[in-house]
């Protein structure tokens, strides 16, 4: 098991930027896969970005070009430097761990941040 914690969100006009961090109570360096979400009102939670244990991204295409996703695994965080922000972004981001063990998948979740962009 793993707990998450996200801090980082704040309420920031449009254009401006944002970092969010994710701290894990145990050692990232054998999570397969960790990631952001986000919910907004009224939607379902959403993929963001997500990056694996070598390194490979993926970013969801509302956000490419914008946010980056990054771990350091010797301090247990993985990053979301979110660029450019628009009142779209806004909604709840969540950091999300998965774990892939013989043949199945295993995720954690933090309780959230909130992220607020104004027009």
């Amino acid at each position: 098991q793993v707990q998450l914690v996200e801090s980082g969100g704040g309420l920031v006009p449009a254009g401006e930027s944002l970092r969010l961090s994710c701290v894990a109570s145990r050692s990232i360096f054998s999570i397969n896969v960790m990631g952001w979400y986000r919910q907004a009102p009224g939607k379902q939670r959403e993929m963001v970005a997500t990056i694996t244990s070598g390194g490979r991204t993926n970013y969801a295409d509302s956000v490419k070009g914008r946010f980056t996703i990054s771990r350091d695994n010797a301090e247990n965080t993985v990053y979301l430097q979110m660029n450019s922000l628009e009142p779209e972004d806004t909604a709840v981001y969540y950091c999300n761990a998965m774990f892939l063990r013989l043949g199945a998948s295993y995720n954690f979740w933090g309780q959230g941040t909130q992220v607020t962009v104004s027009s």
